[in-house]
């Protein structure tokens, strides 16, 4: 899998100043748990699953979750159970007759609602497990070791390797008299598998259930204060230097058009220059995303990135390109990143940067700097003047 790669040679070369690279279940864990972007979620009921990835059907999609949980009612888990296990097996069957490449396969996760679901998966699916990158766990609670052990085992004697992905959603992971004492022991349960965990997601959803609130589209998860000040402790534990944890954004709900109270906040000024061969303009690109409200979803994914978060929850496939387009790195920044790299030899302590527009000062700024380059590693790097507008065309994005 490699991002963007519907594009033609031409656009890519146009857009990129360093094309993505590829990457796929086998890619170290350092470089994969940055590269799952957009991760879009379908129902196990859902009887296209299979017809949907073979034939390429979402733009853009390189991560997607099969879900048992949530998504479906608890009177359907054992037909989407089945239906999972059907869908996996056409996929399997299809690469095998190469109706679909493997570089064109995304990751495929299946979100469970217990670890002996995943048993029953795996037998039921048989050989073509293999394609399976992991299993996510709901309402993980520090006591949610037995998750780590199927998986550890299933490595250790089945067809994986296989990833897990906790979800941090549970009540005593949020209420006040409880959050910090069990995220610590989410944390200490975790370490102990640190190997086997790719990313650490939030369900701010589940949170919110939890005080019968529901965020509008107008506003972004960090307006919703409770939500906020856990999102922050959660980045606090997980999302430390030494933790080597990647913490993924949580989902955005909204996908159509729905009634405005407050006023849009993207701005018409990054819009107004741009326009492509085809005759597409910034202005038209722009009234498309507040049309289908992403300019909500632009927002809370750029205040995702500036606070540690990288990786989205999706529900909608109109999200995917929005939101893999804001994970490329800009020209400034990756000049800046190997800048702070290349001269961490303790030669200096601080310089300009090449845009001569900031200090890039390597020792508090290094850390920084190696997630910036792998992100351009997963995503790729803008030309000079390019940005994510350039990505949103009506082709690849309406």
């Amino acid at each position: 899998m490699r991002y963007f790669n519907y594009l033609t040679n031409e656009s890519r070369a146009t857009t990129f100043f360093k094309v993505p690279e590829s990457f796929n279940k086998e890619t170290p864990r350092g470089i994969l748990s940055h590269a799952l972007g957009a991760m879009l979620y379908m129902p196990g009921t859902r009887e296209s699953i299979a017809s949907d990835i073979i034939s390429r059907k979402n733009i853009g999609l390189a991560s997607t979750v099969f879900c048992l949980e949530d998504s479906i009612g608890d009177s359907q888990v054992l037909f989407a159970e089945n239906n999972i296990a059907q869908q996996v097996k056409k996929i399997h069957k299809g690469l095998g007759d190469q109706e679909i490449e493997e570089a064109d396969l995304p990751l495929i996760f299946i979100r469970v609602r217990n670890p002996e679901q995943i048993l029953r998966l795996i037998e039921t699916m048989e050989d073509s497990s293999r394609i399976i990158a992991g299993f996510i766990f709901p309402k993980f609670t520090s006591e949610s070791y037995r998750y780590f052990e199927v998986i550890k085992n299933l490595n250790d004697y089945t067809v994986g390797p296989f990833y897990g992905m906790p979800i941090i959603e549970s009540p005593r992971s949020i209420y006040r008299e409880s959050h910090l004492h069990e995220l610590m022991g989410i944390k200490r349960l975790i370490d102990s598998y640190q190997d086997l965990v790719l990313n650490v997601r939030i369900g701010a959803t589940d949170f919110s259930g939890l005080f019968g609130i529901r965020r509008g589209p107008d506003v972004t998860i960090y307006d919703i204060l409770v939500i906020r000040d856990c999102i922050s402790d959660i980045v606090n534990i997980f999302g430390r230097i030494e933790s080597d944890y990647v913490v993924s954004g949580p989902v955005w709900e909204y996908f159509a058009n729905v009634e405005r109270v407050l006023k849009p906040r993207l701005r018409r000024s990054p819009f107004e220059d741009y326009h492509d061969n085809s005759g597409c303009t910034g202005a038209k690109i722009r009234s498309q995303l507040l049309n289908k409200y992403v300019d909500g979803l632009i927002r809370e994914v750029i205040l995702d990135k500036e606070n540690g978060m990288i990786g989205k929850t999706i529900i909608h496939p109109s999200h995917i390109i929005p939101v893999q387009s804001l994970y490329v790195v800009g020209h400034e920044e990756y000049l800046d990143a190997l800048s702070i790299i290349e001269n961490s030899d303790g030669q200096q302590g601080v310089m300009k940067s090449h845009y001569t527009n900031k200090m890039n000062e390597i020792k508090p700024h290094y850390k920084w700097a190696q997630k910036i380059l792998l992100r351009a590693r997963n995503y790729g790097v803008f030309n000079e003047q390019h940005n994510f507008i350039c990505l949103l065309t009506e082709d690849t994005y309406v």
